[in-house]
C-alpha cells in the first residue's frame, strides 16, 4: 500500500468514526473537551502567576536584575507547566472523541518518537536553567568582588568584566545546547564539526575587524586602560562611558548624543579620568596689573578652597601656580593646576572660577577683554586736524 493510500485509509476510517456518533455524544464530546481546554488555559496562568509571586519573594536584595531574571524565570516556569497540562490535554480530548494516543506511544515509533521530545524538552529546560544560573552567578561574584575591592578603579573594571564574561558564558552555552540538539534529531555532529572549523576560518579571514575589535577591548580592559564610568576623548567625540560590549564603546556626552565607537577605531582613546585629574586654569589679568600680588591670590582662593569642607575631600593638593605663561595680545597669562579626584575636576573648576573673580574684583585686578587699538598715519591726522579747524 502507497502512502497515499495509507493517508486516504486512516482519512475514511477517521470520517466512519465521527459519522458513527450520535447527537447526544457529540454534544457530551464537544462538552468535555472545551472543560478540558478552559482547565488547561487556566492551570497555565495560575502556573505563571504562582511562580511570579513566589520570584519577587525570594530572600536577598532585590535589584532591577533580580527582578528582570525572576519575571523570566516565572515565564519559563509558566511556559512548562502549561506545556505539560497540553500534552495532557491533548491526550484527553483525543481519549474523549475514542482514540488512545498512550497505546500508540508503545509502539516502537511511538516510542522512539516520545522519547526524542522529552529529551528534546529536558534539554531546553536545562539549557534555559543554565544560561539564567550562570549569568546570575557571574554578575553576583562580580559585584561581590567589587564591593570588597578597596580602590575604587578596580570596582569599575569589575563592573566593565561582568557583561563581558555574562556575554561569552551565555554564547557558549547556546553552541552546546545547538550542537546537543541536532545529537539528538539523528544529525552527526561530527563532520557538521569540522565543517564549523572550515567555515570559521574563513571567516576569520573575511572578518578580521571583528577579531581586532574583540581583542583590542580585552586588552582595554586588562590593561585597565579604560571602564565603565570613565569620561573620555575619541577623536573629536568625548562624553562618559556607559557601556563596553564585546566589541564596542558607547559614550553619552554632555547634551546626550551618544557614540558608538567600534574597539578598533579607538586607536587613540584620550581618558580624562583616571586615577585623578587636573584642572588647568589659564587665566589674563591686564598688562598694568601687579602680577606677584595677582599670583598671591591665586594661591590663597586655592588653599581656601582645599579648606572648604564641601571641596576638601575633593581637591587632592594644594593649588600648583605655575607662574606667567604667555603674553598675549589682551594681557599677560596666568598659569596654575588643581590636583582632583576623578570625575570632580570640572566641579571643583568651576567654583575655584567664581571665587578667584570675585577676590580679582575686590583687590583691583583687571581681566582683560579682547579690544582693538586704532593708529592713523600721521597725514591722516593733519588732514582731519584741518578739516576740524575749517569747521570750526
Amino acid at each position: 500500500m502507497t502512502a497515499s493510500e495509507r493517508i486516504l485509509a486512516a482519512l475514511t476510517g477517521l470520517l466512519s468514526h465521527f459519522a458513527a456518533l450520535s447527537a447526544l455524544a457529540w454534544s457530551l464530546n464537544l462538552g468535555l473537551t472545551l472543560v478540558v481546554l478552559g482547565l488547561t488555559i487556566g492551570a497555565g496562568r495560575l502556573a505563571r502567576r504562582i511562580t511570579r509571586i513566589g520570584a519577587h519573594r525570594l530572600p536577598g536584595p532585590v535589584d532591577a536584575e533580580m527582578t528582570v531574571r525572576a519575571n523570566r524565570l516565572a515565564r519559563l516556569a509558566g511556559w512548562i507547566v502549561q506545556s505539560l497540562a497540553g500534552v495532557a490535554a491533548v491526550l484527553l480530548i483525543a481519549d474523549i472523541w475514542g482514540f488512545n494516543l498512550l497505546a500508540w506511544t508503545a509502539t516502537p515509533l511511538g516510542a522512539r518518537l516520545l522519547a526524542g521530545v522529552i529529551r528534546l524538552g529536558l534539554l531546553a529546560i536545562a539549557t534555559v536553567a543554565v544560561f539564567e544560573v550562570v549569568s546570575l552567578a557571574i554578575g553576583r561574584g562580580m559585584d561581590g568582588f567589587a564591593d570588597h575591592a578597596v580602590e575604587p578603579r578596580r570596582r569599575a573594571q569589575l563592573a566593565t568584566l561582568a557583561p563581558l564574561l555574562r556575554g561569552v558564558a551565555q554564547t557558549a552555552i547556546v553552541i552546546v545546547a545547538s550542537l546537543m540538539a541536532l545529537s539528538e534529531l539523528g544529525v552527526k555532529i561530527g563532520p557538521l564539526l569540522a565543517g564549523a572549523g572550515v567555515v570559521g576560518v574563513a571567516l576569520g579571514f573575511g572578518a578580521q575587524t571583528l577579531v581586532k575589535d574583540f581583542l583590542t577591548g580585552i586588552f582595554l580592559i586588562v590593561e585597565d586602560i579604560v571602564s565603565v564610568g570613565d569620561i573620555i576623548r575619541i577623536g573629536d567625540s568625548g562624553g562618559l562611558v556607559e557601556q563596553m560590549t564585546l566589541r564596542t564603546i558607547r559614550l553619552r556626552d554632555f547634551d546626550g548624543t551618544v557614540h558608538v565607537f567600534p574597539y578598533s577605531e579607538a586607536q587613540v582613546l584620550h581618558n580624562l579620568t583616571k586615577s585623578f585629574s587636573y584642572y588647568v586654569f589659564n587665566l589674563q589679568v591686564s598688562y598694568d596689573s601687579d602680577l606677584d600680588a595677582a599670583l598671591k591670590i591665586m594661591e590663597r582662593v586655592g588653599a581656601r578652597l582645599k579648606a572648604d569642607p564641601a571641596f576638601s575631600d575633593k581637591v587632592l593638593e594644594p593649588i600648583e601656580i605655575v607662574g606667567v605663561d604667555s603674553l598675549a595680545d589682551s594681557g599677560v597669562v596666568l598659569k596654575a593646576r588643581i590636583k582632583t579626584q576623578p570625575l570632580q575636576q570640572w566641579n571643583v573648576g568651576r567654583e575655584y572660577n567664581r571665587r578667584i573673580k570675585l577676590a580679582f574684583d575686590e583687590a583691583g585686578v583687571e581681566i582683560p577683554f579682547p579690544h582693538l587699538k586704532v593708529v592713523m598715519p600721521e597725514r591722516q591726522v593733519s588732514e582731519l586736524a584741518g578739516a576740524r579747524a575749517v569747521a570750526n
